[in-house]
């Protein structure tokens, strides 16, 4: 079990106890009954069967003796059903007749073994439970490729994940780390596979096979535990695209530093849109829309296309507003651009179509 330092309390043993290693990473349940409902169930159909073979019993009494007084009355009947079902046969109460036997042989046998079945089962369910998890776990650990890892699932978090699966990315192929149990619960009932412990430490990222992933959200609540996390999840996977989010914009450097491809300064983001808004309440509007993936108007990268290709940025149906080439982001009026090329991308805002998925080489630029 990992224990985490969370803000404000102190440092206690890291060391994972490996029988229970496991259980700490969480996927999404299937929704079941509540377990007293199916106790329940169960109870009922073993009284429902032991009801049924009484009657059967007290039926064809004058098959059956007793030894104590010879007959067979109504308790006499239950009484041979419990010790039967139950497996225990005392012997005081035989079948002596043909039909009695033949009874015993094709009904009340079969209904011996059903009793067994429905009391064990629950048994077998709680020692099985263990195995199944395991295996579950093993199934989406070989399964899991080129998959999104986010670590946090705070409102930025959150939001992150909404953007990236409002391209057309399956939320089985995200999995959420973050130190708090609750929060893990959260994300697993949205359909998320969750992590349980600190992302700083390369034991637990490797529990969300970030080695396998092919983009890395940080959105942690703290700076420097942003840096930590950058540092490690980059020595593990050299080649995916980390990006993470800082509250202070004089943290960023060190962030890229880390290695990540892009950092996100909120602070400071929400504070330009703040001041945006009050020196123009319109185009603050326009920007909040631009954030807000998947209504309004949207900003997009998406290859250029064939019939594209020796145009200006202005000459196309989108309104393009940057081109990325190989490395460099070069705006639409920049000398530099020319015309597009085959391998260029370019970022263009466009108008949200909620009922058409997004084509999965167009890619929603992420705000903050």
């Amino acid at each position: 079990m990992f224990h985490v330092k969370l803000p404000g309390q102190d440092a206690i043993a890291r060391q994972p106890d490996e029988h229970l290693v496991t259980h700490r990473v969480k996927l999404p349940k299937k929704v079941v009954e509540h377990p007293f409902r199916q106790v329940a169930k169960r109870v009922i159909m073993a009284l429902t069967l032991l009801v049924v073979c009484a009657l059967i019993v007290y039926i064809e009494r004058d098959g059956y003796t007793d030894n104590s007084d010879g007959s067979v009355d109504f308790l006499d009947a239950f009484y041979y059903a419990t010790v039967t079902l139950s497996t225990t046969g005392y012997g005081d109460i035989t079948p002596v007749s043909d039909t009695a036997r033949l009874t015993n042989i094709l009904v009340i046998t079969p209904m011996r073994v059903l009793f067994l079945i429905i009391l064990v089962g629950t048994t077998l369910e709680v020692l099985t439970e263990r195995t199944r998890e395991e295996w579950r776990l093993n199934r989406w650990r070989s399964a899991l490729r080129d998959h999104t890892v986010v670590v946090g699932f705070g409102t930025k978090g959150r939001s992150a994940i909404q953007t990236v699966c409002a391209t057309g990315l399956k939320k089985e192929q995200v999995v959420v780390v973050d130190p708090s149990s609750k929060v893990i619960d959260a994300a697993t009932a949205e359909g998320y596979a969750g992590i349980v412990g600190d992302a700083t430490r390369s034991d637990v990222l490797r529990r969300a096979e970030v080695h396998k992933a092919r983009k890395i959200i940080i959105a942690t609540q703290r700076d420097d535990t942003a840096v930590l996390v950058t540092l490690t999840a980059r020595q593990l996977n050299r080649g995916a695209k980390i990006v993470a989010a800082v509250r202070e914009e004089e943290n960023a450097p060190l962030l890229k530093q880390s290695g990540a491809d892009a950092v996100i300064t909120s602070a400071s983001a929400a504070g330009r849109l703040l001041g945006l808004s009050v020196l123009s309440p319109a185009a603050g509007m326009v920007m909040e829309d631009l954030i807000q993936q998947g209504s309004g108007l949207d900003l997009i990268e998406r290859p250029v296309i064939k019939a594209e290709v020796g145009k200006g940025p202005r000459e196309t149906s989108d309104l393009v507003v940057s081109v990325v080439r190989g490395h460099r982001v070069l705006g639409y009026d920049d000398p530099a651009v020319g015309t597009l090329e085959a391998t260029d991308r370019v970022i263009t805002i466009v108008r949200a179509t909620p009922s058409v998925q997004i084509a999965p080489d167009v890619r929603p630029i992420p705000q903050d």
